[in-house]
C-alpha cells in the first residue's frame, strides 16, 4: 500500500523600506504589530553589539517604544546585546545563549523575537528562534548594506560549522523585515561598500538597467551619497525577494542557486583569509573571478567583463587577494577546493551561476580549474598593472 502525502503551505510577509523606525512619528512598527491579533504581544528584543556601540540611543529608544504602547506591547525584558561579526556564527554557543534567554522569558510560539543587527547576528538569532517551540515568530531589522541588500530579507538562517559556511541552518521566513536606511549611517566606509557588492551580484545577472545605473552612482556612492546607496539597497533588496517569490524554488530543493553568483570563491575566500576579508570584499573578488571565467567560455565579451571590474573598483572593492596564491603541498590552489565544497552545499550536482551577458544568467555544471587558475593570474596581472599606475 502506498499513500502520497502532498500539501502546499503559503508564506507571506511584509517587507518595509523607513528611515527612523523607533522614532515617536514612525508607524511601521504598529502596522506589522497589527497584523497579528494577539494582545499584549511578548516581544523579545537582540541587538549587534556593534550597532549598539554606533548609535548609543538606540536601546532607550526601543525602550521607549515599547512603554508608550504598554497596553498592546510587552518587551518582556530589557534587549539583549549579542556579539556580531562573522567570527560570531562559529559554533553553537550564541545560539545557545539566545535559547537559553528565550527560555528564561517563557515566549510561546506567538511571541516575537526581533533582531537588529548585520547578516550574523540575523542568521545567529534566528537560528536560534527558529529551533525554539520549532518556530517564534521572528522580526528581522538588519543594519549593514550586505543585510539589507541580501540575507536580511531572505528565508534562510546558517551557522559556521565544520569549517564551511552555513553547514547549519534552517528556512525560516520571518515574520516581518523592517529596513532602516537611518542604520547605514553608523557605518564605516569599508563596510558601506563591501555591502554593494551583493547588489552588483544581483543587477549582473537580472537587471542590467539596474547595473548600469550602480556604474553612473558608483563613485557618489563611494563619498558617502547616502541617497543613492539607499536606492541601490531597495532596488537590490526587491531583486532577490522577486527570486524568491518567482524562483520556483524557494527553499532551495534543486540544485542552481542563482543568488549565490560569486559565493562559492566568496565563503572559501573568507575562511582562508580568517576573517581579514569581510563577506563584502569576499563576493567581489568572487564575482570578478567568475565573470573572467564567463569571459574566457564566451558567455560575457570583454567589454562587459571590463564594466564590471572597474565598477567593482571605482567602489575602492578588490578583484584580487593574496590568499588566491594559498597552495597545498601539491601547489594547487587552496581557494578551487572551495568548488568541491560547494558542490556538497547544493546537494550533489555541481551548478556554478555565470553572468550570460549583463541582466542575464547561465548555470554550468562544469568548472575547467586549469582555466580558473588562469582568470586568477590574469586577475593578479591586471591588479599589478593597475597599482604601478593607478591613472
Amino acid at each position: 500500500m502506498l499513500y502520497r502525502q502532498r500539501f502546499r503551505v503559503s508564506y507571506s510577509y511584509p517587507v518595509h523600506f523607513t528611515s527612523g523606525l523607533f522614532n515617536r512619528g514612525n508607524t511601521v512598527l504598529d502596522t506589522v504589530f497589527r497584523a497579528f491579533p494577539e494582545t499584549p504581544r511578548r516581544v523579545l528584543v537582540y541587538v549587534d553589539d556593534g550597532l549598539a556601540s554606533a548609535w548609543p540611543t538606540l536601546i532607550p529608544d526601543i525602550q521607549a517604544w515599547f512603554r508608550a504602547r504598554p497596553e498592546a506591547m510587552e518587551l518582556v525584558r530589557d534587549p539583549e546585546i549579542v556579539p556580531g561579526g562573522e567570527r560570531t556564527k562559529n559554533g553553537w554557543n550564541v545560539v545557545q545563549a539566545i535559547m537559553s534567554t528565550i527560555g528564561a522569558a517563557h515566549l510561546c510560539r506567538h511571541s516575537y523575537v526581533m533582531a537588529l543587527g548585520g547578516g550574523s547576528v540575523l542568521d545567529m538569532v534566528g537560528f536560534a528562534a527558529s529551533l525554539v517551540h520549532r518556530g517564534i515568530r521572528m522580526i528581522r531589522v538588519p543594519s549593514t548594506v550586505l543585510a539589507q541588500c541580501d540575507a536580511g530579507v531572505g528565508v534562510k538562517t546558517g551557522m559556521d560549522e565544520h569549517g564551511m559556511k552555513n553547514f547549519a541552518g534552517t528556512f525560516a521566513p520571518p515574520a516581518a523585515v523592517l529596513v532602516d536606511f537611518e542604520f547605514l549611517k553608523t557605518l564605516s566606509a569599508k563596510y558601506r561598500v563591501g555591502g554593494v557588492s551583493e547588489a552588483i551580484k544581483v543587477a549582473m545577472i537580472k537587471d542590467a538597467v539596474f547595473f548600469k545605473d550602480l556604474c553612473r552612482s558608483a563613485r557618489r556612492i563611494a563619498a558617502g551619497d547616502n541617497r543613492l546607496l539607499a536606492d541601490a539597497v531597495r532596488r537590490s533588496a526587491i531583486l532577490h525577494l522577486e527570486h524568491i517569490r518567482t524562483g520556483g524554488d524557494p527553499f532551495e530543493f534543486g540544485a542552481a542557486r542563482p543568488l549565490d553568483f560569486g559565493h562559492w570563491a566568496a565563503h572559501h575566500l573568507e575562511i582562508l583569509s580568517h576573517y581579514r576579508l569581510g563577506h563584502g570584499q569576499a563576493v567581489s573578488i568572487g564575482l570578478a573571478l567568475d565573470t573572467c571565467y564567463a569571459h574566457r567560455e564566451g558567455l560575457v565579451s570583454r567589454a562587459e567583463r571590463d564594466a564590471l571590474l572597474r565598477l567593482l573598483e571605482s567602489l575602492g572593492l578588490p578583484t584580487w587577494d593574496p590568499v588566491l596564491e594559498l597552495a597545498d603541498g601539491t601547489g594547487y590552489p587552496v581557494v578551487l577546493k572551495g568548488i568541491e565544497v560547494f558542490r556538497e552545499h547544493l546537494g550533489g550536482q555541481l551548478s556554478i551561476t555565470l553572468p550570460d551577458g549583463i541582466g542575464r544568467k547561465r548555470e554550468v555544471h562544469t568548472v575547467d580549474m586549469a582555466v580558473m587558475r588562469e582568470c586568477m593570474d590574469w586577475l593578479k596581472r591586471r591588479v599589478a598593472v593597475i597599482e604601478r599606475d593607478p591613472t
